[in-house]
């Protein structure tokens, strides 16, 4: 298998409101400017690298926030390539049978979202690992996300790559990686996502049931509302058990009783169900959830499509709102 550590470094739109989401057939959450990314050797220690800048078609003014991280501006931006000839260098530079290494999974989904738009082919990517997992694993974490910066000061990794651009960051992924036994990391991963879960501080095994074994089930607290839960990417997206991709739902069905649920779809490792339930907590008067991640089967895909159905009929005649729990 070939390793590759990758890191991009992306544009947003000015507004959520721009008109220029009326063009695209997806959502994009951002568009790719810089991509850089360091070969593993055979010993998995940093070997070749690549960087390119990419000149952006859809959000071509630079926004703010963007600007004072990376430093891009619009002149660096006007000397960029088309992401189609970006991507296409970056496939030969990377060889066959290529798996990308990241931390965490906000390039994966940025990546894909870029391919979709340009129509171009993703068959050669092989599969995702999200580095900041083994971390955790190997140094006693938990679930709740650590910075590379934190990861690096931990290793006593010093600093000689720029942060914040694409190249700095995706060698000093690298150099982490370095300090990790990535054989035992890599055989690890696909549970990755349950054993940290189990050492989340409020974690709760399931209870024995007749039904499907959970994946995953993690506790979270400290919500205002129900609303302000479901606005919080921890309840509201799911990083898929197996490849780590960010996933969105469709819609999340009311069960009764604080329960909901919504069917995540992922499109290398298939659906999972998710399940939340709310717990008011009156000192202080704050909501916490539970969520519960099963792998979905045909009996379960079934469950919530019957569900969202008599949501709907329960809920003719209000008006429709993305994402809004039925």
């Amino acid at each position: 298998m070939n390793y590759v550590v990758v890191d991009l470094e992306w544009n947003q739109a000015m507004s959520s409101k721009s008109s220029v989401f009326n063009k695209l057939p997806i959502h994009l959450s951002g568009e790719i400017i810089e991509i850089g990314a360091v070969k593993l050797d055979e010993n998995m220690r940093p070997a070749e690298e690549f960087t390119i800048d990419v000149k952006p078609v859809y959000f071509r003014r630079m926004h703010y926030k963007v600007k004072k991280i990376t430093g891009f501006d619009k002149d660096r931006l006007s000397n960029g390539v088309s992401f189609p000839e970006a991507l296409e260098r970056f496939r030969a530079w990377c060889g066959d049978g290529v798996s990308f290494l990241t931390w965490g999974c906000d390039d994966q989904n940025i990546l894909e979202q870029n391919i979709i738009i340009h129509d171009l082919d993703w068959d050669w990517i092989a599969g995702w690992i999200n580095l900041q997992l083994i971390y955790n694993l190997q140094t006693g974490g938990d679930k709740n996300q650590k910075s590379l910066a934190s990861a690096m000061e931990h290793f006593e990794i010093e600093q000689t790559r720029v942060a914040h651009d694409a190249l700095g960051d995706a060698y000093n992924t690298a150099l982490v990686s370095t300090h990790l036994d990535m054989q035992e990391g890599l055989r690890l991963y696909p549970d990755a996502a349950r054993i940290l879960a189990s050492r989340m501080p409020n974690y709760k095994p399931p209870a024995e049931s007749d039904g499907p074994e959970a994946l995953l089930h993690e506790s979270m607290d400290g919500f205002e509302s129900k609303a302000a839960a479901f606005a919080d990417e921890r309840v509201e997206k799911l990083c898929c058990p197996r490849c780590g991709a960010t996933l969105e739902g469709p819609r999340w069905v009311n069960q009764g009783d604080g329960r909901y649920m919504n069917l995540f779809a992922c499109p290398e490792d298939g659906d999972f169900l998710v399940r939340v339930r709310f717990r008011h907590e009156q000192e202080p008067n704050r909501w916490a959830v539970n969520r519960l991640v099963y792998e979905a089967d045909d009996s379960l895909r079934e469950f919530y499509k019957n569900k969202a159905a008599q949501s709907r009929r329960r809920g003719r005649g209000r008006s429709p709102r993305k994402n809004r729990p039925a």
